[in-house]
């Protein structure tokens, strides 16, 4: 992919967008416009598949909703409202260790800033950009697995781990983007561009593709 594709890939897939369902984490920020709610969201949707993401989510909120009345909650109630997400016993304690660290440094708010999000134990930089950027508006690049596989097999990065995926992209992606990409390559990771056997037959930026890596495709 040459470096000017970008442009239309991206508007190309504004247009695909639409067949796909929202993540999860998207959905939570579009419905709620709450940081808060952003942050449990994406810390609960760690290696756990966005159905039951939303269902724990969903569930969770509606006994607590901020950081105070989160506290209220024991570990083992929040165990069973978010159960079966994986690793649910250790994210419950992520939940509220945040909420205490939230209260305590922040005001009960949380912050803004991608560094002071890094500061928290629990927090990577996929959560920290996810609140950055879906949270608040501001600039950010969330990348998780499926931006990093797609930027690299599209040809446009040449990376081996996410951190250099994103530390590439905030060099060459126009910042315009920033905040739309995790959003657009997670739904077409999820129904078109799969990890093996992607459906290139199907993808409507195909042309625009190296397909590098991929030795089988639909």
């Amino acid at each position: 992919m040459r470096d000017s594709d970008i442009h239309n890939v991206i508007r190309i897939l504004r247009k695909e967008s639409s067949k796909w369902d929202v993540p999860v984490v998207t959905l939570a920020a579009e419905t709620s416009h709450d940081p808060f709610k952003v942050l449990v969201s994406t810390i609960l949707s760690l290696r756990t598949q966005d159905k039951t993401t939303e269902e724990a989510s969903k569930g969770l909120f509606q006994l607590a909703d901020n950081p105070c009345d989160m506290l209220k909650l024991s570990a083992e109630v929040i165990e069973k409202t978010i159960y079966p997400v994986g690793f649910y016993k250790t994210k419950a304690k992520t939940i509220l260790y945040l909420c205490q660290e939230l209260i305590e440094r922040y005001d009960s708010k949380v912050p803004d800033d991608l560094d002071e999000l890094l500061k928290l134990k629990g927090v990577g930089r996929k959560t920290a950009n996810l609140v950055v950027t879906l949270g608040y508006g501001k600039p950010g690049i969330c990348v998780d697995t499926h931006v990093h596989r797609i930027s690299n097999r599209w040809g446009y990065v040449k990376t081996r781990t996410p951190l250099e995926t994103e530390m590439v992209l905030r060099e060459k992606l126009p910042r315009k983007y920033w905040i739309e990409d995790n959003t657009l390559l997670v739904g077409f990771g999820q129904y078109l561009c799969r990890p093996i056997s992607p459906k290139c037959s199907a993808c409507p930026i195909e042309k625009y593709c190296d397909k590098v890596g991929v030795k089988k495709n639909r």
